[in-house]
């Protein structure tokens, strides 16, 4: 058993340009974690993560213009990737074949991210909508307007009831997905918000800006709940650990820091990249965290249980 956190393994040169994403699965079929990067190098990777090291699966090709965002299904079967192409793939992780191509333009989708369900993909556009595709019907089948600028960042509440999504001016909005309906215009960052991420129980939001701050929003209520500082530069990445009891965070700064989410204090703080870190994710079980970034590098992480 870890009683602190530390490095466990590192993967250097993974892709030929910066690495902006990453997303850590678990398949339900047999319990084989994945791990997928993006790069601007246009390609996705697939690694499999056994015996506490990463063997390459499939290099994914299609994109073009940089890999910008990707996630992996619930069940870990299927893997979506967005591009500056304007174009969201899906891919079948057990044999790595595309399964379809969504035209997402006229201009680039930055993020994607799998509904609970796993039935829908909900990404960002340039007018302020949030669009959301069918995983069957490989279609758009409505958007979610913010009546605002550029998404950037987008996340589903694990409970299914929220979509929040975070503009390129500061601005987050939080809609209920059953009625369409706008709930929550939460002003709280002067900045770009790069990601944000819900709590386990649906309960918290937590924000990441280009001001350099993390924020913490009480979601049913939109109360603003905390406001942490301790990157020295923009805050590119936040992902909350699957026990409720952590979230991490990646910066500009070349750090990763966890937090603790109930004293919202910083509890450790990796200095291993030699660049800005643009993904950080926890896997199933909150074991391990995974960062990648402009070094081309990604780092595994061990964690206390």
């Amino acid at each position: 058993m870890s009683t602190q956190y530390s490095i466990l393994f590192k993967q250097e040169h993974a892709h030929d340009d910066a690495i902006w994403t990453a997303a850590w699965g678990k398949s339900e079929a047999d319990g084989t974690e994945t791990i997928i990067t993006g790069s601007l190098d246009d390609m996705v990777k697939v690694w499999k993560w056994s015996d506490e090291k990463l063997e390459l699966q499939w290099t994914l090709e299609g994109h073009q213009l940089g890999v910008v965002s990707v996630d992996i299904s619930h069940n870990g079967a299927i893997a979506a990737s967005s591009s500056l192409d304007a174009h969201i793939r899906l891919w079948d992780l057990e044999s790595g074949k595309q399964i379809k191509s969504m035209d997402a333009g006229p201009v680039d989708a930055w993020s994607v991210a799998f509904s609970p369900d796993s039935k829908h993909i909900a990404t960002g556009s340039h007018h302020g909508k949030v669009n959301i595709f069918g995983v069957e019907s490989g279609k758009k089948e409505y958007s979610l307007d913010t009546r605002g600028k550029f998404i950037l960042s987008i996340a589903y509440s694990p409970d299914g009831k929220y979509l929040a999504s975070g503009a390129i001016d500061g601005i987050i909005n939080i809609f209920d997905i059953a009625t369409g309906k706008l709930l929550h215009t939460l002003e709280g960052h002067a900045m770009p918000i790069r990601s944000l991420t819900f709590s386990p129980d649906s309960q918290l939001l937590v924000t990441a800006s280009d001001d350099g701050y993390i924020k913490i929003y009480d979601v049913q209520h939109a109360n603003l709940a905390a406001t942490l500082s301790g990157h020295g530069s923009w805050v590119l990445n936040v992902a909350f650990s699957p026990d409720n009891t952590h979230f991490v965070s990646s910066s500009s700064d070349k750090s990763v820091k966890v937090w603790d989410a109930g004293s919202r204090a910083c509890i450790n703080t990796f200095f291993d990249h030699q660049d800005q870190v643009w993904s950080v994710k926890y896997n199933s079980n909150g074991s391990k965290i995974i960062s990648a970034g402009d070094d081309r590098a990604i780092h595994i992480y061990d964690c206390p249980m």
